[in-house]
């Protein structure tokens, strides 16, 4: 089962991608966790890698996709992965069908208002503790249940740069949907609704392709 896994920040993409390695004994394959392997591996691509991120240059396509070519060559890859976070570009999916036909391309939507406060509510602690003000808040309001700290919210959660996130996201997504909607592997799953009740849908609906 080969499967791109799609979904704006927040969706909960991360969570929907456990509940599909689990049940399909798959590995979930971020281009982020790639490079930085990569890297620290000192493989001649993480070496090029390196170059273009010590500079703060974007990793350039056929860099990601030589990674990405040799990671789905491995092993644990011989009955399908999850691909999460490539393609990111209508270049990069064709780049990928010389060597990969994904079966399925799993598109998790949710309103942008959702989202929205899906983010910007969260709240962290420097012991590494996550609270969500309005799906698992503190004891207390603002402290750490676990050290008693100042909770906080990261940059990156602040509302206009969610925003900004979300717009970035669909001016560079939309026309990859558009691109896998036309082959007819793309399905879209309502990510507004319980998570089991997603998990359950995205599972059954995969199930049912592998036959």
């Amino acid at each position: 089962m080969k499967i791109a896994l799609f979904g704006p920040p927040g969706a909960g993409k991360g969570t929907q991608a456990r509940y599909i390695v689990d049940r399909f004994d798959i590995p979930q394959i971020s281009t982020g966790d790639l490079l930085r392997a990569q890297v620290r591996e000192g493989t001649e691509l993480g070496r090029m890698a390196k170059d273009y991120m010590d500079r703060g240059a974007l990793v350039p396509d056929e860099v990601v996709i030589g990674m990405m070519k040799e990671r789905v060559s491995e092993d644990d890859c011989r009955n399908g992965f999850i691909l999460d976070g490539f393609p990111r570009a209508i270049p990069q999916a064709r780049a990928l069908e010389d060597f990969v036909q994904l079966d399925s391309v799993v598109n998790i939507t949710v309103d942008g208002s959702a989202l929205i406060r899906r983010i910007t509510g969260r709240r962290m602690c420097k012991c590494g503790a996550t609270y969500h003000i309005d799906y698992n808040p503190p004891d207390t309001p603002g402290k750490c249940d676990k050290c008693g700290a100042q909770l906080y919210q990261r940059d990156d959660d602040k509302e206009e740069t969610v925003r900004k996130r979300l717009d970035v996201y669909r001016s560079q997504t939309q026309p990859l949907i558009e691109y896998y909607r036309e082959k007819g592997i793309l399905k879209d799953f309502d990510g507004n609704r319980p998570i089991e009740e997603i998990s359950s849908d995205i599972v059954s609906y995969l199930e049912h392709l592998e036959g």
